[in-house]
């Protein structure tokens, strides 16, 4: 460097040249100030000199970024594109803007690859499905038909058949449940001592009223826990509660059929609670068939609607009215609405608190016994709750006569 150029006059531009020689073709020497401004200044940073064509593009990148506080640096420039759809560009331009991770889709405008066949105008449209009822109605009918005459004939001959009517469907409903619970979760409640005590709960409701069945239920649960002790003490307490909780749920709740029996009128006690609670199962399906929009329960029985509700409502509390009135000696119409109102209700929970446990257990029905129905469970899960309903308001309005 010519020490003779850190003392030249100022300068007529900012990096113009200051000699002659330099105005002839020689290299500049280089900027120059006064020292007066050096504090000021500071040297420019070199900066390496970028390939015009066929340069690694992250290399120009990565040599930008070090050229110092001076120069500005650019963003990375990618083809425009809508953030709704995928660039128009193919996979190796994407791969070389940095963008391989984009998914791929067709470019705007472009017909898809599988579109959906335009319907044929030239053909009739296909006529609508009727809606279905979920089941073999002429099957359901035939089995519904069997039993109530089964029923309604053991109920007028003698009622000591009747009794036993119940404890055999006391003893079918628990094998299907018990069967169920082994099947679907491994509980293994004892069956034996279920249906023994079972059996011996309605009797002693029909002869000993409520008393004997409250001392039946409790011999029934005292049963399960020492029988389940004969086996390994693995799964014991799952094992006992659902005995337990079986044993309340089908025998003792259908005492109060055995127990309605007992009164002077009470073959026609117990025709009511039958009727009653069939016509609020029917009125339900044939409303909820053909009305039903709004779902009623859809997390447990989305079969189930709100008009269908409505319809068991109307039903049963008309057939209530007409029960009380000419089947039930002191009993009124308005009596009979309100039997029919608290029938209708303690009904629809029933079925859904065994939908509840069909959901919990994964399968649709209990039972295969009974064809268009599924099995006894599956008729008894209105009945059963419903029981202890009308026996008590029945022995409120007429007493237990």
């Amino acid at each position: 460097m010519n020490d003779s150029s850190w003392g030249a006059p100022p300068h007529t531009g900012y990096w113009g040249p200051t000699d002659q020689g330099a105005a002839q073709g020689a290299a500049p020497a280089g900027p120059t100030y006064d020292a007066h401004d050096a504090q000021h200044t500071r040297p420019m940073p070199i900066v390496p000199e970028v390939p015009a064509h066929g340069g690694d593009q992250d290399d120009d990148r990565g040599a930008a970024r070090l050229s110092g506080p001076l120069f500005r640096e650019e963003p990375e420039r990618t083809p425009p594109y809508d953030a709704q759809r995928t660039p128009p560009y193919d996979l190796p331009r994407a791969q070389a803007y940095g963008h391989d991770d984009t998914p791929r889709a067709r470019p705007h405008g472009a017909a898809p690859q599988n579109p959906e066949p335009m319907p044929d105008s030239s053909q009739p449209a296909p006529a609508p499905q009727k809606k279905s009822a979920g089941r073999d109605l002429s099957a359901a009918i035939g089995v519904g038909v069997g039993l109530g005459a089964v029923i309604v004939a053991s109920l007028f001959i003698v009622k000591a058949v009747f009794v036993g009517v119940i404890a055999v469907a006391v003893v079918v409903g628990l094998w299907e449940l018990t069967k169920r619970l082994d099947e679907r979760k491994g509980i293994k409640a004892p069956l034996v001592p279920l249906a023994l005590g079972g059996a011996a709960m309605v009797v002693a409701g029909y002869v000993r009223g409520a008393e004997g069945a409250w001392v039946a239920m409790a011999l029934t649960a005292l049963g399960v826990l020492v029988w389940r002790m004969t086996e390994p003490p693995e799964g014991y307490l799952k094992d006992v509660t659902a005995g337990i909780f079986a044993a309340f749920y089908v025998p003792f709740l259908a005492t109060f059929v055995a127990m309605m029996l007992t009164a002077d009128d009470g073959h026609r006690r117990v025709l009511t609670f039958l009727l009653l609670t069939v016509v609020s199962d029917t009125g339900a399906y044939a409303i909820g068939w053909r009305f039903g929009k709004h779902k009623l329960a859809p997390r447990i029985s989305p079969g189930k609607t709100r008009e269908g509700l409505l319809g068991a409502v109307s039903f049963a509390m008309a057939a209530g009215a007409l029960c009380m009135q000419f089947l039930i000696e002191d009993g009124t119409w308005w009596q009979g609405l309100i039997l029919g109102f608290a029938v209708a209700a303690s009904a629809t929970l029933g079925d859904l608190g065994e939908s509840m446990i069909k959901r919990d257990l994964g399968i649709k029905d209990m039972g295969t016994l009974l064809p268009g129905h599924g099995g006894i469970m599956d008729r008894l899960d209105s009945l059963l709750p419903t029981a202890p309903v009308v026996w008590l308001l029945l022995v409120i309005f007429v007493g237990s006569g």
